[in-house]
């Protein structure tokens, strides 16, 4: 074809057919399914007319009648105006499958990504290693892979699972910060069917690998109702992180309310008389934070604690709470593994951390044990160690045992320690104490008297020894506050703390978790 015109009628040609490189029979597979295009499936993420396409005239060379695109889109648009880098499987190609131009074209956006210093979001609906392909497929997963882990804690990646994702496409995602998924999705190693074939067992997809189940055992953090709702979360997520680890995060809508209000108020009749009585955390988040809003992480695994994304002055901070509601807010092995993740998440995005805190300390049982508590509740303690950003605790009532000391304490790492009137500080709990300390003394008691020297025992521990004021004269605490001060005095800590530095040279390679 000669001629400039004759050229761009080629372009127009190949444009045309790369946008849709299986025709009507792609249209008609996604129609059937009733999903979008890859394409779609991006300008429903980014700012309306902001995307811009890399790589879509790449195939496999050598053969003619490969696809253009090669089961995947890439390029860069922006999300509230701050540039990203998107990357979404295409279902109808080669069922979104890798292979080679596919992993060069993932690679090559990440490299992007790289070199500014942008977010990378990945929307997942893919088939896994392209078999056709063979070792090729397996070498750029790996490449991929190697890429991934230059953009860890430099860049915010995101991983949106759609459709069915088996076998290596689990592996990239699972290694990005976060998982939003679909109702509708799953995600596993091998699928029922490669199940059934190797070891006779019998299960479902939804059973496997379904978004609710695997929201449950923590691989995934949020689940939306549609793929937009996914899309929503998205975007607010990315708005409390910066674009990169060299940044600041967005400051949003500061100063706002700078005297105590009618909600702050409420704080001070918010903890109930009993301990025994329960109450949910999230009446109090809604309280201490601007505008009362929170971007909960998730939400569907361990809910016995808490964690998410607030502001303070308009500055985005991590919230790492006990939910009493839920176990009355005790800590165990698979909250552990949720704080943790959360913790390296923030630092490594410069967030401060909020710990609010109301925990018996850290759950009883034979289950527990088996389960890994005590490795998995040390890494829970090494992350708040190793976490250099700002760290303000506020104790509102229980803090016990372990629990007193992984929930941010002064002496693992806090910088500024607050208590409400209602904390009570202690090894253990009155009733747990009175079953140690007192139980010669209950013995030695006539049997009509144990129930009356018991209830005193307990209420002397809970008058002298359970309470924030032991704490704060031996300065372990910084100061016992009123409830309804405490979104100020959260504001006046992290504004005191903004330029902190912990930067120590040590020349050892790196530490060693419990694992």
């Amino acid at each position: 074809m000669t001629g400039t015109r004759g050229k761009l009628q080629h372009l127009h040609k190949l444009l045309e057919l790369a946008e849709e490189p299986t025709g009507q029979a792609g249209i008609d597979k996604r129609r059937g399914k009733g999903i979008p295009s890859a394409r779609e499936r991006i300008r429903m993420l980014v700012d309306p007319d902001s995307f811009v396409e890399t790589g879509a005239l790449m195939r496999q060379p050598g053969q003619p009648d490969a696809y253009y695109g090669d089961g995947v889109v890439t390029g860069r648009g922006r999300i509230d105006g701050r540039p990203v880098v998107v990357i979404a499987h295409d279902q109808t190609v080669y069922g979104g499958s890798v292979g080679e131009m596919f992993g060069r074209k993932v690679a090559a956006a990440m490299e992007f990504a790289y070199a500014n210093a942008c977010p990378v979001v990945a929307i997942n609906d893919s088939g896994g290693a392209r078999i056709q392909d063979a070792v090729t497929s397996l070498a750029w997963y790996a490449l991929m892979c190697r890429r991934q882990e230059e953009l860890s804690g430099f860049v915010p990646m995101v991983a949106v699972m759609l459709g069915k994702c088996a076998a290596g496409s689990v592996y990239g995602p699972v290694n990005m910060d976060v998982l939003v998924a679909t109702e509708k999705s799953y995600m596993f190693v091998t699928g029922p069917e490669v199940i059934k074939a190797v070891t006779g067992e019998d299960v479902t997809a939804e059973e496997l690998g379904g978004a609710a189940a695997q929201a449950r055992n923590g691989t995934i953090h949020h689940v939306a109702e549609t793929e937009q709702a996914a899309f929503d979360w998205v975007r607010s997520y990315l708005s409390y992180l910066p674009s990169s680890c060299l940044e600041q995060p967005p400051l949003v809508n500061p100063g706002l309310e700078p005297e105590q209000t009618a909600h702050d108020r409420e704080l001070d009749s918010i903890i109930p008389d009993s301990d025994k009585s329960g109450y949910d955390m999230h009446d109090i988040l809604l309280r201490i934070f601007d505008d009362g809003d929170f971007h909960e992480i998730s939400a569907a695994t361990s809910r016995n604690l808490i964690t998410g994304f607030a502001r303070v002055d308009g500055r985005p901070v991590g919230v790492i709470a006990n939910q009493p509601l839920v176990l009355g807010g005790a800590l165990d092995a698979q909250c552990s593994d949720k704080a943790t993740h959360f913790i390296r998440l923030c630092d490594a995005f410069g967030l401060p951390l909020v710990f609010v805190v109301d925990t018996p300390g850290v759950l009883p049982g034979v289950e527990e044990e088996r389960n890994g508590v005590i490795k998995r509740g040390g890494r829970f303690f090494r992350a708040v160690i190793e976490a250099t950003v700002p760290i303000v605790t506020v104790v509102v009532r229980k803090a016990y045992g372990g629990g007193y000391a992984v929930m941010g304490c002064k002496q693992l790492g806090a910088d500024i320690s607050l208590a409400w009137p209602t904390a009570r500080i202690a090894v253990m709990g009155a009733e747990s104490m009175v079953g140690i300390v007192g139980r010669r003394q209950l013995a030695a008691t006539p049997p009509e008297q144990r129930e009356a020297v018991r209830q005193n025992m307990i209420d002397f521990y809970n008058a002298t020894v359970a309470t924030p004021w032991i704490a704060a004269e031996r300065g372990y605490i910084d100061a016992v506050i009123e409830p309804s001060q405490t979104r100020l005095e959260i504001r006046k800590a992290l504004r005191l703390l903004r330029d902190k530095d912990t930067r120590k040279p040590n020349p050892r390679k790196h530490n060693l978790f419990p694992m």
